[in-house]
């Protein structure tokens, strides 16, 4: 399997008093947590629930990652 990284912009949103996730080239997919950690974990499940569903519906995957040897 094909390791993939994928930027995630973070940000503390104090209006939700919450870390908030952003990753632009999964159609800007958002999560968030109480700290950053939890926000970045969550941001890994939700691109992992991205990857299975492009792949189960035939969705193509944008490009912009790096390829980890």
């Amino acid at each position: 399997m094909t390791r993939r990284r994928f930027r995630a912009l973070v940000e503390w949103d104090p209006e939700s008093q919450a870390w908030v996730t952003y990753v632009p080239a999964l159609n800007y997919l958002s999560t968030f947590g109480e700290t950053r950690e939890e926000a970045l974990e969550n941001t890994r499940e939700a691109i992992l629930g991205y990857l299975e569903a492009a792949a189960i519906e035939g969705v193509p995957v944008p490009e912009e990652f790096r390829r980890l040897l």
